[in-house]
């Protein structure tokens, strides 16, 4: 028999339990299922490098209200995704590039910084996505959409 740990870890209970969640598909929905829809689209975080408290709340109240509505029997998609927000990363990949480098936009031209905004995104779009996992979040990542995405955009 196992020894329970003295201290509680979180992380180590959190992260096993979600990923039992994940690999039970827990939180896929459907899309032909004879249950009553029920979805909501998650207004997508910018890709400004980690969420901040405003986030944390208003992924809580979505989670809720989904796993309420799975609860309850609903076939229940909660779509997740991330912004480009333009001006927010532009922002974000000035400031990186000013500090580590001593450059601007301007020293780089357009298509080189455009390769640094999206490697930004590559960088930090997946730190958001394991952050909202880290909070719990009951999302169908299966389907999880980026604004700049064929047919998003």
């Amino acid at each position: 028999m196992k020894e329970l740990p003295k201290v509680y870890d979180p992380r180590d209970v959190e992260s096993r339990i979600y990923k039992l969640w994940m690999d039970g598909n827990c939180f896929k929905a459907e899309p032909n299922s004879d249950k009553k829809p029920f979805s909501i689209v998650m207004p997508p975080p910018n890709v400004t490098g980690q969420l901040h408290m405003g986030h944390a709340l208003d992924c809580t109240l979505q989670d809720i209200l989904t796993r309420f509505k799975r609860m309850q029997g609903y076939e229940a998609l909660w779509l997740p995704g991330s912004d480009h927000a333009g001006i927010a990363t532009q922002i974000k990949v000035e400031e990186e590039l000013r500090k580590n480098e001593g450059l601007t936009r301007y020293d780089l031209g357009r298509e080189k910084f455009l390769e640094r905004v999206w490697a930004w995104k590559e960088k930090y779009g997946s730190r958001i996505v394991e952050q909202q996992k880290k909070m719990g979040a009951s999302c169908d990542w299966s389907r999880d959409r980026f604004t700049m995405d064929e047919g998003c955009s």
